[in-house]
């Protein structure tokens, strides 16, 4: 079977905001930015996975939602109870040092963990968790 991950999603509640991390703190380029409706999709992926793009979407984006269930996707993303990504690195504390320096919400510095990654954790600006892993070097 050939199965590869292509779009993941991860909820917004700035598109501004999120590109100023994503795409200037990560260094994910925009792929595509599209307005529909009076909402917003922005996809970014990595210069080295061309074949897999991140889609930052507004909470409750379902065209199905209700509006409860919309107003209930924003009160879970503003308490950071929606999950998020976690990311490869070659050198996590390079990443950290950068991602600290612009201001992000640490969760988690860089440490070694008992199943043998090296890693470190924190909020993007919607609150989603983040967490970014190298693996040791063999």
């Amino acid at each position: 079977m050939d199965v590869k991950l292509k779009t993941c999603f991860i909820a917004v509640d700035d598109h501004d905001k999120a590109l100023a991390f994503y795409r200037d703190v990560l260094g994910l380029e925009v792929r595509n930015d599209v307005s529909f409706e009076g909402m917003r999709w922005v996809t970014v992926g990595s210069p080295l996975q061309p074949d897999v793009e991140i889609v930052l979407e507004p909470p409750g984006a379902n065209p199905d939602a209700s509006p409860a269930d919309r107003q209930a996707m924003a009160e879970l993303l503003a308490k950071g109870m929606l999950r998020g990504v976690i990311f490869s690195t070659a050198d996590c504390d390079a990443l950290y040092a950068r991602v600290q320096e612009s201001g992000a919400d640490v969760i988690q510095e860089p440490m070694d963990q008992p199943w043998g990654v090296r890693d470190c954790a924190f909020r993007d600006p919607a609150g989603n968790l983040l967490r970014f892993m190298e693996q040791p070097q063999v």
